[in-house]
């Protein structure tokens, strides 16, 4: 008998060995012949211990199992070793069909151990069906219109304390004063402030004498509400 050489990383398990032996001896795998797989299995094993291979539990587990099967069909009876032969055809059958498809899918992807699927269109119900309390309802609302008012210009109102009012100037007030003093020659400071209508006429009054003192065109004298102001004159430089 010719020795059979066998390479151990080409088979991936015991069925894997199987599945090459069937094929190799053209044996069909739903009516086995268990002489020539037990002695070509048992000489792989022989081999692997030659060689001072670690052998896979696995692989001897299925050697004493064919050995087994092929003891027990040797008995005049040998029910038990037909339906032995029936669980290992459908094994090896099962197993063979997997290999079939783990290489179909293998050519589905360039990259090795993936396969890419294109994603489904799926249509769903985009009905909102969850039920919230009220107040949270409300807060959220709230919240959520606070979020989109720090987002827009704040509003005209805002500013209608500061446009609204009229700035008037000090110069206009110095005019004012010296119109005042040239009709009446002298008056008294406190009737300058009459008829303000804001603050900002009373200041810019205020300010408009402290320019005219400065430049010595006005002069004051007493104090309180008694205080009078006049035009000095150009006699009186």
């Amino acid at each position: 008998m010719t020795k059979i050489e066998y390479k151990l990383d080409v088979f991936e398990g015991p069925l894997d060995l199987l599945l090459y032996l069937i094929s190799k001896n053209k044996l069909n795998i739903n009516d086995i012949q268990l002489t020539v797989l037990v002695d070509q299995y048992v000489e792989y094993i022989r081999a692997m211990n030659s060689e001072d291979m670690d052998v896979a539990s696995e692989f001897i587990e299925m050697a004493s199992r064919l050995i087994y099967l092929k003891t027990v069909s040797l008995l005049p009876k040998h029910d038990e070793a037909e339906q032995l032969k029936e669980e290992l055809t459908q094994e090896l059958m099962e197993y063979e069909h997997c290999r079939k498809v783990a290489k179909l899918l293998s050519t589905m992807t360039d990259e090795f151990d993936t396969f890419i699927k294109v994603p489904e269109k799926i249509e769903y119900d985009k009905t909102y069906v969850n039920t919230h309390e009220k107040e949270l309802v409300l807060s959220s609302y709230i919240a959520a219109i606070g979020r989109g008012q720090r987002r827009l210009p704040p509003p005209t109102n805002v500013f209608s304390k500061i446009v609204a009012r009229k700035i008037v100037s000090v110069s206009s007030k110095i005019v004012f004063v010296l119109k005042n003093l040239m009709r009446s020659g002298n008056k008294k400071m406190k009737n300058l402030f009459k008829g303000a209508k804001s603050r900002s006429e009373l200041v810019a009054t205020f300010l408009a004498v402290l320019e005219l003192c400065k430049a010595n065109r006005v002069h004051l004298d007493g104090d309180g509400d008694e205080m009078e102001i006049s035009m000095v004159r150009r006699k009186d430089k």
